[in-house]
């Protein structure tokens, strides 16, 4: 597993996977993003965006390996090209085109291009890699420092991962990860970048994630449902109910997800955007341990 991100091994890499690169004239230069870095090398052929393994995103659910496999199974066109695949590198083309901002984001969901992109991806074959949401659970429940454990999370825990999830409406390739930052636009077009959680769930599941990532307020969720019900899934009411389901189960990974990543990195802004869902599950009444 890569321990380092020097520009030497992404030379020495490229030299025996990617020969047709030519590393003498690469420029190479760091990307950083909420939970690491990952180098871009611009070429004389076509910039390409290199993602290391690491075992801090390891820790978090990260595989390079299902990345490439789903970007190539599920993402064509929507996500960018897979140049090469290994056990510790992705290495994928750079998307050139338009950064979107906050406001663009939300004009996208309200004329209905982000939902089209979303019905778009659910469309997609299957990648062949089912996203577990209990093993994630398990996996990040002993990265969490045991001195902020309470009775009442211990519960949680139990009820998350011994609970019945959520019957699938409809199975489909999921980004788990759709924000104003993990798209690109070129021209009237909308691709999609940063493919690391990706995988086989539910599309209520993802519809959930985007809704509580982005923390659309009811309108906006229910603008995003309308156009994506036009193109994807067809029966509205059945659709609103089960991304309710799935909520609750969308908080809790978001929860453990801050939590390990405040771990890795100390930063207390992770600490404070757990807070506030604790703090939700506190006042939930339909939780063990809140009552």
């Amino acid at each position: 597993m890569a321990t380092s991100n020097s520009e030497a091994q992404f030379r020495q890499l490229l030299q025996q996977r990617l020969p047709a690169v030519n590393t003498a004239g690469c420029h190479f230069s760091l990307v950083e993003g909420l939970t690491g870095e990952s180098w871009r090398i611009e070429s004389d052929n076509v910039p390409l965006l290199a993602r290391p393994q690491t075992r801090e995103k390891q820790a978090l659910g990260v595989s390079r390996r299902r990345e490439g496999r789903v970007l190539k199974r599920s993402g064509q066109g929507i996500g960018p090209q897979v140049l090469l695949r290994c056990h510790d590198w992705l290495v994928v083309e750079w998307l050139e085109g338009e950064k979107v901002s906050e406001s663009a984001f939300t004009a996208l969901n309200t004329g209905g291009e982000l939902a089209a992109l979303t019905a778009r991806l659910h469309k997609q074959p299957l990648s062949g890699y089912r996203l577990d949401l209990q093993l994630q659970f398990a996996a990040y429940w002993p990265l969490i420092d045991r001195r902020r454990m309470t009775p009442a999370w211990l519960a949680w825990q139990h009820y998350f991962t011994q609970r019945k999830m959520p019957n699938p409406l409809m199975m489909a390739p999921l980004h788990m990860d759709i924000h104003a930052g993990n798209l690109v636009k070129q021209g009237q077009r909308l691709r999609l970048i940063d493919w690391e959680y990706a995988a086989d769930g539910d599309i209520a599941l993802e519809l959930a994630a985007l809704f509580r990532f982005n923390q659309f307020p009811p309108h906006q969720q229910r603008l995003f449902l309308r156009h994506y019900t036009q193109q994807g899934y067809a029966d509205l009411p059945q659709l609103v109910l089960q991304v309710q389901r799935w909520l609750p189960w969308v908080d809790y990974l978001m929860l453990m997800w801050f939590e390990v990543r405040w771990q890795q990195c100390r930063d207390p802004a992770f600490l404070l955007w757990g807070a506030a869902l604790y703090q939700r599950f506190c006042l939930s009444s339909v939780l063990p341990g809140n009552q």
